[in-house]
């Protein structure tokens, strides 16, 4: 027993022994990820940026949305959009971080396993500044920080802790099945819209709600609007918090596991 719990922590504490190794990898990573363009990382910001201002004005100024709930069309869209960025960010670079540093993963000594998590470090930059951004766009419509926006801080653990799993799988696979980096690619194009971002869950019967809520991002996603505008506490939703974790955990165990059993072959492919 105890030597299964050891490998299940396997992971978790090589994470925590090379934590400043990880952090000192993610900036280098955020800062050559543009280098030798004109503009630098300004182009990590400008793609968001135009798929808000795209979404904006089909759905408010072309279809005329009007408010969602209690606020207007475009906080709600920028709240459930930002988590997703993310996410999109995240699962995208985390999966193919181990065919991007092969080089790494061919030095013996080195830990792989910290790879994926440099990856979804150096996304949380390019996030903060989107958070950022969200909080000096509810403050001018009236809606000021306040204790219920600390959140932010937790639900970005959460989808943390979520992806990292989900990757630990994907960059292990990626390396013998290529096709995966398109399929997670059309997954996401597909994913943005099963997820009431775009569109007020409202608008279909009570009835299908569950299906919706089975997607563990859509926790992240709501956790957003609680915090921004809801003014809601995570723990006032007790069953999607339990549910969510059990997801998570369970997705984390299983990438773990899948990394653990092929890495062994990594070289040998790369």
């Amino acid at each position: 027993m105890s030597e299964k719990k050891a490998g299940l922590l396997a992971l978790p504490i090589e994470i925590i022994q090379n934590r400043q190794l990880i952090l000192n990898l993610a900036k280098n990573d955020f800062k050559t990820k543009f280098a030798g363009s004109y503009l630098g990382i300004v182009w990590a910001f400008i793609q968001p940026i135009v798929t808000v201002l795209v979404y904006w004005f089909v759905f408010q100024v072309g279809f005329r949305s009007g408010e969602v709930g209690t606020v207007p069309f475009v906080l709600y869209l920028i709240a459930g959009i930002v988590p997703w960025f993310y996410f999109q960010d995240a699962l995208s670079s985390g999966t193919g971080a181990l065919i991007e540093y092969s080089y790494l993963v061919k030095k013996v000594v080195f830990k792989i396993s910290i790879l994926p998590m440099v990856k979804l470090i150096s996304a949380l930059f390019i996030h903060g500044f989107f958070v950022l951004f969200a909080v000096i766009l509810f403050s001018c419509y009236g809606y000021f920080p306040d204790w219920y926006e600390l959140q932010i801080f937790y639900y970005t653990f959460s989808m943390f802790v979520l992806v990292l799993g989900i990757c630990y799988a994907t960059s292990a696979v990626v390396i013998f099945f290529r096709d995966l980096t398109q399929i997670i690619a059309i997954l996401l194009q597909v994913g943005v819209w099963m997820i009431p971002i775009m569109w007020n869950l409202n608008m279909i019967p009570a009835v299908y709600h569950w299906i919706f809520k089975l997607n563990p991002m859509y926790y992240v996603v709501s956790g957003y609007r609680d915090a921004f505008y809801q003014k809601v506490w995570f723990w006032q939703h007790p069953e999607m918090t339990v549910y969510f974790w059990a997801v998570a955990l369970v997705l984390f165990g299983l990438g773990t596991a899948v990394f653990k059993r092929l890495k062994v072959h990594f070289a040998d492919v790369l």
